[in-house]
């Protein structure tokens, strides 16, 4: 596919549905995160789990909610519970992957959702963590999901809502947080990152159509790990016809702009 047959939308979903191994577990939210998920139980892995984090369990979705108590996060689902009961997957290490997003991410993967400025007088106040803290210390895997910019991905952030890496090696298990759990992807409008093994720092994997390294690296705020980087697959016609045509025919997601 050529870059003007998609959006910037369409592509992040694209590249987000194909990361999951079949049989895994997920929690998602609204959006993005959303959309990837259904697309991937109805293309690649149709024994993945999805959990919502007001209750609803494995739910077969027939087109994405557009919000966590949509009665599309329990259609033909396994199971339907309670906030509480979700929390308690979590804790007991069932909970394979989650999804999240941010105001600001440093090169460690944490994340901001809660001021921009000072805590006490913020020049921005966001809506805080939600279960995003909860998701991120004890889900296997975190997914993140942001455009790229040098306001968002940067070295200075000025909360820690969610953890990421915190400070580098062996901090998580430092801070009491689950071992060999964290940040695992960062996929923007421009570019693929995922998490050096040694230094836990944030590294460019691949770069999207139509974007350079130069581009990534001057909306970046932080000094990436460069090294063997591909270039990503374009969406496929089957992707965007799934996405466009059952996902989200009314373009709740897929119109909006990655900003």
């Amino acid at each position: 596919m050529k870059k003007n047959d998609y959006n910037e939308m369409e592509l992040m979903i694209c590249v987000a549905s194909r990361i999951f191994e079949d049989g895994v577990s997920v929690s998602v939210g609204t959006g993005v995160p959303c959309a990837a998920v259904a697309l991937a139980q109805k293309l690649y892995v149709p024994n993945i789990l999805i959990v919502f984090e007001v209750g609803g369990i494995a739910p077969l979705l027939p087109s994405m909610p557009i919000s966590v108590g949509d009665s599309n996060t329990i259609h033909k689902a396994i199971q339907t519970v309670s906030m509480p009961e979700i929390m308690e997957m979590l804790q007991k290490g069932l909970i394979d992957y989650c999804f999240l997003g941010g105001a600001q991410i440093d090169m460690y993967g944490n994340i901001n959702s809660t001021v921009i400025g000072n805590h006490d007088k913020p020049t921005v106040r966001f809506t805080g963590s939600g279960g995003a803290h909860d998701f991120a210390s004890m889900a296997w895997k975190t997914i993140i999901v942001a455009p790229q910019s040098i306001r968002r991905f940067t070295n200075k952030i000025d909360y820690i809502t969610t953890p990421g890496y915190l400070s580098g090696p062996s901090s998580r298990e430092k801070a009491g947080l689950f071992s060999n759990t964290g940040p695992y992807k960062v996929i923007t409008n421009m570019a693929v990152m995922g998490f050096d093994e040694k230094t836990k720092r944030m590294k460019l994997e691949s770069i999207h159509p139509g974007y350079t390294i130069d581009d990534i690296v001057r909306n970046t705020g932080f000094e990436l790990i460069i090294e063997n980087v591909k270039q990503t697959e374009p969406p496929t016609e089957q992707e965007l016809k799934i996405l466009r045509e059952e996902i989200d025919p009314l373009r709740i997601v897929i119109g909006r702009e990655a900003k």
